[in-house]
């Protein structure tokens, strides 16, 4: 038991809900599901964000950024709990499930009611598939890693929000779909306030390692800001998804956790990730109440 919760916490699950949810908001807009196959988008979708997490704590940990006592989340690597080689194992086992589930997912987006298998309608999820597998690599294990450029917020926006619902969709209908598309990109500005807390916490660390993130470049001050701007478009990208209506008041809960993070100080920024968990949790129930009610 003591195993299983100590691998519960390496692979980060309480960031689960950051793949999760835009696969959700996918599945509403898609209304009629397959099943089966919206289980495997979802195991899809968080086996690559938990390979992500592996490979950031992996790379992290040889180059030092993570230290034992850092003010966030305990590293189990770092604080020596696991072995370099159990985490590399942990890698591939995890690569191991996303490629499975992945092959599934693309034989299946072939499969068109009443034509039979079309390779064409395979591209989109090939090309969903390699590119997050690329960048689940760029994250951290490179000399110019996407974490280490201050450029990693771009892809957040784009993996944990517009291309996961949009790609969730398709997946359910062979098209793509615009409301999917915006509603996804909440999920995506949520997983972005993440990041932003975690690097606004870690800024002073970051920047004795070379780890140029947007804070680190351009300041606490700016970082503050951008996070302010991904906010106030919450409501905006909730209103081209679904118009007038409730996940518009997201923007509440949005700005009572930018204010948060305002105040926060060293391991206080902590709490800030898992409200922007709840909120992303939160905006899922708005819109599904929206969608089916």
């Amino acid at each position: 038991m003591n195993n299983l919760l100590l691998w519960i916490r390496v692979i980060r699950s309480h960031t689960l809900f950051a793949s999760l949810c835009p696969v959700l908001i996918g599945l509403f807009v898609a209304n009629s599901v397959n099943v089966p196959i919206g289980i495997f988008t979802a195991i899809c979708a968080m086996s690559l964000q938990v390979l992500s997490n592996l490979i950031n704590d992996y790379y992290d940990f040889k180059r030092g950024t993570d230290k034992a006592g850092r003010k966030g989340f305990k590293r189990a690597l770092a604080e020596g709990e696991v072995s370099i080689d159990q985490i590399k194992h942990a890698i591939f086992i995890t690569i191991g499930i996303a490629l499975s589930t992945g092959l599934g997912l693309l034989i299946y987006s072939g499969i068109i009611p009443g034509e039979g298998f079309r390779v064409v309608y395979c591209l989109p999820i090939l090309i969903i598939g390699l590119t997050a597998f690329l960048f689940a690599w760029l994250y951290t294990a490179t000399d110019h890693s996407l974490s280490y450029l201050g450029i990693a917020d771009i892809f957040v926006f784009l993996y944990y929000g517009v291309i996961a619902s949009t790609g969730t969709t398709y997946l359910q209908t062979h098209t793509f779909s615009t409301t999917s598309f915006w509603a996804g990109g909440v999920c995506g500005l949520i997983s972005m306030c993440i990041l932003i807390a975690n690097n606004l916490r870690d800024i002073e660390e970051d920047r004795a390692v070379g780890k140029k993130t947007f804070p680190v470049r351009f300041g606490k001050r700016a970082g503050e800001i951008g996070m302010l701007i991904v906010v106030l478009l919450m409501p905006v990208l909730a209103y081209l998804a679904y118009g007038w209506s409730l996940p518009m008041f997201i923007i509440i809960p949005g700005l009572l956790l930018f204010i948060a993070t305002l105040r926060a100080k060293g391991a206080q920024y902590n709490k800030c990730l898992l409200g922007a968990v709840l909120l992303n949790i939160l905006y899922v129930i708005l819109a599904a109440i929206t969608l089916f009610i």
